[in-house]
């Protein structure tokens, strides 16, 4: 079920930015499937909410791979946007996620290093334990902070932003995330979506420069609503 401008779930918003909690199934910027991506509807909710004539102004920050859920940015004026991209690819924000997986870790916990090459035709990056042509370093650290009846939950901080960097890395140990049939988990999410989502995001705001903390709910769902 994707997001619509009445439905869209907003945990923050002022003049400069606002933040969404993205529903699984949403893109956050338009595609070649050609489906409307949520800057499009949280542009509508704006234009709605404060009577804006024309097209707002919506400045995509960053991005969460379409089946994923969570905390999403975007930048209300350019100013905030210039300074928000900044942030972001300085790695001036603390980002956890939540990922429900298949197996129980090596490690309770672990800090996991590694060198992804992303292969563009299949949109899908390769994990390697040492440098090869092409890839990036790529540094994550987990812990597992639930065991449910037939899963394990790991709380995981990125320390770089690569692409598809944690259904990779997570997948090397041998903990594809639940319903990640790319990363070799071995059967769908019935709506197509996965297990992972964007918890918890710090940052400074870009004009006030005071220090905002965000936290997401995660999305209804029988092994989610096991975290509560």
């Amino acid at each position: 079920m994707r997001s619509t401008p009445t439905d869209i779930q907003i945990l923050y918003e002022d003049n400069h930015l606002i933040v969404v909690n993205k529903r699984p199934g949403d893109i956050v910027q338009g595609d070649k499937t050609g489906d409307m991506p949520l800057s499009d509807v949280v542009k509508e909710y704006i234009s709605v909410k404060y009577h804006k004539p024309g097209a707002a102004f919506l400045g995509v920050v960053h991005r969460l791979d379409r089946p994923t859920s969570g905390i999403v940015v975007f930048a209300r004026t350019s100013k905030a946007l210039a300074r928000l991209n900044k942030m972001f690819s300085e790695r001036e924000t603390e980002k956890i996620y939540w990922a429900v997986v298949k197996n129980n870790p090596p490690k309770i916990e672990d800090r996991l290093v590694h060198f992804l090459r992303r292969n563009a035709k299949q949109n899908k990056s390769y994990a390697n334990e040492k440098e090869v042509p092409d890839s990036k370093k790529a540094i994550l650290s987990y812990r597992m902070i639930k065991s449910l009846k037939s899963y394990f939950v790991l709380e995981i901080e990125l320390e770089t932003g690569r692409h598809h960097q944690i259904r990779s890395q997570l997948a090397f140990i041998g903990c594809p995330i639940k319903g990640d049939l790319k990363y070799g988990f071995d059967r769908s999410n019935p709506d197509g979506s996965i297990h992972l989502h964007a918890r918890k995001l710090k940052l400074r705001h870009p004009v006030t420069k005071e220090i905002l903390e965000f936290t997401a709910p995660p999305p209804k769902d029988v092994l989610w609503d096991e975290m509560d």
